[in-house]
């Protein structure tokens, strides 16, 4: 996405990133960043809320219309209930021995699914 918004950039056309993982969008670099303190793939505000969607909206479009000077960063203030979600984040520790089975065995099945539906494209 990063890379895209910049490509955009340079055609003239201005973007604004909305984005969960600061570090990954800072490193790649992009004119105008909404950060929102959210677990990934939650950018555009909390599921199944749509005053934090509508927020988080009005602010990206508040970054991208104030043109500012390239590298304008915003953090929105709108932030997560939990934030123990960053605790748990990749975190195999915080599992039970049952959990960690349940979720191998679930990513499993997935795998079985994209392998068939991939197989059946390639015949296709």
């Amino acid at each position: 996405m990063s890379l895209a918004a910049s490509a955009l950039e340079e055609s003239g056309i201005a973007t604004v990133v909305m984005g969960c993982a600061k570090d990954i969008v800072e490193y790649v670099g992009v004119p105008r960043f909404l950060f929102s303190d959210f677990p990934l793939g939650n950018a555009a505000g909390r599921p199944h809320d749509r005053a934090s969607q509508a927020f988080t909206l009005d602010l990206a479009l508040r970054v991208l219309s104030a043109r500012r000077a390239a590298d304008h960063r915003a953090v929105s203030t709108d932030v997560e209930r939990q934030p123990e979600w960053k605790l748990d984040y990749c975190n195999i520790d915080r599992l039970s021995p049952d959990e960690i089975s349940r979720k191998r065995a679930e990513f499993d099945r997935q795998k079985t699914i994209a392998q068939a539906v991939h197989e059946e494209l390639r015949s296709a």
